[in-house]
């Protein structure tokens, strides 16, 4: 981020829009969970803000220590280093954790997010869905208060016999109307005229 200057006009415009989708409420939970799923060593961000945030999980080594605890042995070597490409390369080691853990590739966000501070609301939702997720699995990984994060919704597949599903062919569904109440009884034929008296 050093290399770049500040962003003016249509940039500028974009850049701020996206700043706005980052909710520092969100931030405190999402750090309190974080605290407390950890290991100690793991610490605290040291000023409060996007721009602290951003610093504490920019190394990758949080977010690795984070998967870790909720699926023990997803990253295999957690190291802290100073060089900027291993450093991304934890993050997207965290990112292809996470897809096997179950987010979807669509809500995960891009290194260079994290990395440059560019879209730290997408780093929320990312880390809200990995709360979601976590908070759902039933393996006792979880730490903290599950009230921080909606629950997934689960697969609640059901089987039928062929019986029930035969017999399931034979009712009209409310969408095609139905057979029952009004009907054209007693009504006139076309073209009759209409007696007044």
């Amino acid at each position: 981020m050093a290399n770049k200057g500040p962003s003016y006009g249509l940039s500028r415009e974009v850049q701020l829009k996206i700043d706005q989708k980052y909710d520092p409420e969100l931030e405190n939970i999402l750090t309190q969970w974080i605290v407390a799923q950890c290991p100690p060593d793991c610490g605290h961000p040291e000023e409060a803000g996007k721009s602290g945030f951003q610093k504490w999980l920019k190394d990758g080594t949080v977010l690795c220590h984070l998967i870790n605890s909720l699926a023990p042995g997803s990253v295999a070597k957690i190291q802290s280093s100073a060089m900027a490409f291993k450093q991304m390369e934890q993050v997207s080691q965290f990112l292809k954790a996470c897809e096997k853990y179950g987010i979807a590739a669509t809500d995960l966000f891009q290194t260079v997010d994290l990395w440059e501070g560019k879209d730290m609301a997408s780093v929320q939702r990312t880390l809200m869905n990995l709360g979601g997720i976590a908070v759902t699995k039933s393996d006792c990984q979880f730490r903290g208060d599950p009230n921080w994060f909606p629950k997934k919704s689960i697969e609640n597949r059901r089987e039928f016999s062929k019986d029930k599903l035969k017999e399931g062919q034979s009712v009209i569904g409310l969408q095609m109307g139905t057979n029952k109440g009004a009907s054209q009884s007693g009504m006139t034929g076309y073209g009759m005229p209409r007696q007044i008296l």
